[in-house]
């Protein structure tokens, strides 16, 4: 495997590139320096690395919202805020369990 691929691999995606139901642990919180306030805010709420999630279903025209479950709680995130957390993929298994 070259850097760029390894790079890649150990990134993982970004919560909003998850299939549905797919579990995944959170990676990491990377916000736009303008946004700064919503890396508190989603760890607030539970987006803090290792934690369980899953994209849970999308909303019609778009996408928008994103219904997200971290741990044993369920949101309702915009696009623009689920594309700041970074997640790696699990094999089996729910998330959070």
């Amino acid at each position: 495997m070259d850097v760029d691929a390894l790079s890649s691999a150990l990134a993982g995606c970004r919560l909003t590139e998850l299939g549905l139901r797919e579990p995944a642990q959170v990676a990491a919180v990377q916000v736009p320096a303008e946004l700064s306030d919503w890396s508190r805010w989603l760890a607030e709420i539970g987006f803090l690395p290792g934690e369980g999630v899953e994209l849970l279903a999308l909303g019609p025209f778009g996408g928008d919202p994103l219904v997200v479950r971290v741990g044993d709680s369920t949101f309702a995130l915009r696009r623009a805020e689920a594309a700041c957390v970074r997640v790696t993929r699990m094999a089996g298994g729910g998330a959070g369990r």
